[in-house]
């Protein structure tokens, strides 16, 4: 396994409906390297957003999808998202501030 920077572990955060509810309670969703582990996501967000202090990382890992296109059939690659939750008196995520 290679060894992980901080930058590399967060690749996106995921925007969907369920996600943006579940920010009034400060829990964001992002879309994390397949190899990182719980401590290195926390790592990684406290790094990348100052002002931020994580509680608890949740995780899923997401097998790829069967696509079939005639007779040929194949997998899609596969995902992780974490779940990170913030404490009360740490700072917002500015990513999602305009959403």
């Amino acid at each position: 396994m290679a060894d992980l920077k901080y930058y590399d572990v967060i690749l996106k955060p995921i925007v969907t409906e369920k996600s943006m509810n579940a920010m009034s309670e400060k829990k964001y969703t992002f879309s994390v390297h397949p190899n990182a582990t719980k401590n290195q996501i926390k790592e990684a967000v406290e790094k990348m957003f100052t002002g931020t202090k994580v509680v608890s990382v949740n995780t899923m890992n997401l097998e790829g999808k069967t696509k079939r296109r005639g007779n040929t059939s194949g997998k899609t690659s596969k995902q992780k998202k974490a779940i990170v939750q913030l404490t009360q008196d740490s700072a917002e995520i500015e990513i999602f501030a305009g959403l």
